[in-house]
């Protein structure tokens, strides 16, 4: 009790620190060229509200990118393969859309899609199912619209931290941790996703217990300094 007690402040205090950064901005009318060259997002999707507050959105995602030494990775590049587009997208280029693109086609009865997530490059999945690369992206076109439109409506907020691109940036401290306080994997029932996430299509199950379109990270302790650590880094209000 004392300990689920003292997880569920640190929620909240997560909570307030993420209220400080601004509104949350709906990812489809994201403007790409206006973000910082760095940082942290987290994804709010509709109708996943905290358990403890109904009129509050829970966080369903939570990433960075430029981890490795050297990566020439902006946060900009990142989040569009993220978005795509409306005319589709690369779920090879983006787990997200992966995710999301595999749970959607568990919940549908008439769409198939057996090259979804196969291989790390489309003509090596095309070679493999005996398809043109041309025909292999007509196959998948539709499914990666619906990931699209799916990861669209979503809304996110964004943290600026221009550091140095490596394995102990404070981008990655924020994203293992937050990933980890957030998770459900470990001890449920804090924040759960709704009876209808469609997350519980997923067939990954660090997804479906951790509440998560994640995976990394979503059984690993969290640093006890870390709402410390994310509130200095936070700062005032942003908005």
């Amino acid at each position: 009790m004392v300990i689920a007690t003292m997880i569920a402040d640190d929620l909240d205090q997560f909570y307030e620190n993420i209220s400080r950064i601004g509104p949350p901005t709906k990812f489809s009318e994201l403007k790409l060229r206006s973000l910082p060259q760095r940082g942290v997002y987290f994804f709010f999707e509709e109708g996943e509200l905290r358990s403890g507050n109904r009129l509050n959105k829970r966080i369903v995602r939570v990433g960075t990118h430029a981890l490795r030494a050297g990566s020439k990775s902006t946060l900009a590049t990142r989040l569009g393969q993220h978005r795509g587009s409306q005319r589709g997208g690369n779920h090879r280029g983006s787990i997200f859309r992966l995710l999301i693109g595999q749970a959607l086609l568990a919940q549908s009865k008439n769409a198939d899609c057996p090259s979804w997530g196969l291989k790390g490059q489309r003509r090596h999945a095309a070679t493999v199912l005996g398809k043109t690369s041309e025909g292999l992206r007509a196959l998948e076109k539709p499914i990666e619209i619906r990931a699209s439109e799916r990861i669209g409506g979503m809304s996110v907020a964004i943290l600026e931290i221009n550091d140095e691109p490596g394995k102990e940036s404070h981008r990655g401290y924020v994203e293992r941790n937050a990933i980890a306080l957030l998770s459900e994997a470990k001890r449920g029932g804090l924040d759960p996703p709704s009876k209808n996430w469609l997350g519980y299509s997923s067939n990954r199950p660090l997804v479906q217990n951790s509440g998560l379109w994640n995976q990394n990270h979503t059984t690993d302790p969290v640093d006890p300094q870390f709402i410390n650590q994310f509130s200095a880094l936070v700062g005032p209000r942003h908005d």
